[in-house]
């Protein structure tokens, strides 16, 4: 599973959060490892310098083989907050994916 990074220009330290969300997806997906084929992590602050509440955004897109891509978003006021949320999110839903098609 191939993880890829994007942020917008107001993200600052990207490369550290790179480092630190990759692993944490590793993690928190592992159990997708051999059904995903890529991860793809959007992070972005909506409104730019001015402050408020919940304007970092993350979007995690999952594309599994053979299937369509399936994406989640989550609002937070930090990125961590925002791409914890997506993950749990993204996270469920994978489940979610993976289960209804072991009955069939």
């Amino acid at each position: 599973m191939k993880i890829q990074f994007n942020t917008d220009k107001n993200i600052e330290g990207h490369e550290r959060l790179e480092k630190f969300f990759s692993s944490e997806l590793e993690k928190e997906l592992a159990r997708f490892d051999d059904k995903v084929t890529r991860i793809e992590v959007h992070l972005g602050d909506e409104n730019s310098d001015k402050g408020g509440v919940n304007d970092k955004r993350c979007m995690i897109e999952a594309r599994p083989a053979k299937m369509q891509p399936i994406a989640v978003t989550a609002h937070a006021d930090s990125i961590e907050k925002a791409f914890f949320q997506a993950t749990e999110k993204i996270k469920k839903v994978l489940n979610t994916t993976f289960d209804k098609q072991a009955v069939r």
